[in-house]
């Protein structure tokens, strides 16, 4: 038996009217619960087991949601900023009422995959520096990545503040000689997640990124054919993937 809620609360909650529109609609026979029309818009429910239809549509009540998100080049990872507009601006209105976060950061001109959620167990959980949760990035670097890069990388990095970086994995997918250079695509799979670390992982040797994007955070992986800005819902197994992940890093 889960939480018990008012009829109007939950309808609330998942974005159907205000109480006194929620009210209102119920006086006009539009809420059923278990097949049959209700006249008490106070009448509480268990919303993990009764039935709950507005308007004919059935009512999936959620306390916690999770979303993939393919960020965009130019929104910030925030809840709100006063100048800049945020992935939360990108959620529709009633995506928003759970009130998630992005866990983590994506720097505004990074894109790729960030995860927004209101469990701030599992936020605090793929956050902490204790739990070394990887994360796979696909970049366009500003020189030639070559395999002494590799090396560095797998030794620690020391990066422009003293600090070195956990062994990082590099993989060089291709290399591209343009007229001002050379460039290489290249992957790279880090345990930590310090401010712009990938391009001051670059820096550090010499190079610069261009592009960046995010792929995978822990057992989690970005949906392709999600276009830069879309996001959706995790499904059950992906949650569960992260559960799980959790779960076993404990």
């Amino acid at each position: 038996m889960g939480k018990k809620l008012r009829v109007d609360k939950l309808l609330a909650h998942m974005g159907h009217g205000t109480r006194s529109e929620i009210k209102r609609a119920v006086k006009l026979g539009m809420v059923e619960v278990d097949g049959r029309v209700i006249k008490d818009s106070g009448l509480v429910v268990d919303p993990e087991a009764a039935e709950v239809t507005f308007d004919g549509v059935p009512v999936v009540y959620r306390e916690v949601v999770y979303f993939m998100m393919n960020k965009p080049q130019g929104v910030i990872s925030a809840t709100e900023d006063g100048r800049e507009r945020t992935v939360i601006d990108l959620l529709e209105p009633q995506d928003r009422l759970r009130d998630p976060f992005p866990v983590g950061r994506l720097d505004k001109d990074t894109v790729g995959l960030l995860l927004l959620t209101n469990d701030g167990q599992l936020a605090h959980e793929l956050l902490s520096p204790r739990k070394h949760v990887a994360k796979t990035y696909e970049a366009l670097v500003s020189g030639d990545v070559a395999e002494e890069d590799k090396q560095f990388f797998k030794s620690g990095v020391t990066l422009d503040d003293g600090y070195v970086t956990m062994p990082a994995e590099l993989h060089i997918s291709s290399r591209e000689q343009r007229d001002d250079g050379i460039y290489s695509s290249i992957s790279l799979t880090i345990m930590e997640g310090k401010f712009h670390q990938v391009k001051r992982m670059f820096e550090a040797v010499g190079k610069q990124v261009v592009h960046l994007k995010r792929v995978s955070m822990g057992p989690l992986k970005l949906d392709e054919l999600l276009a830069e800005g879309s996001y959706r819902e995790l499904s059950k197994e992906e949650v569960e993937l992260l559960r799980s992940h959790r779960k076993s890093a404990e």
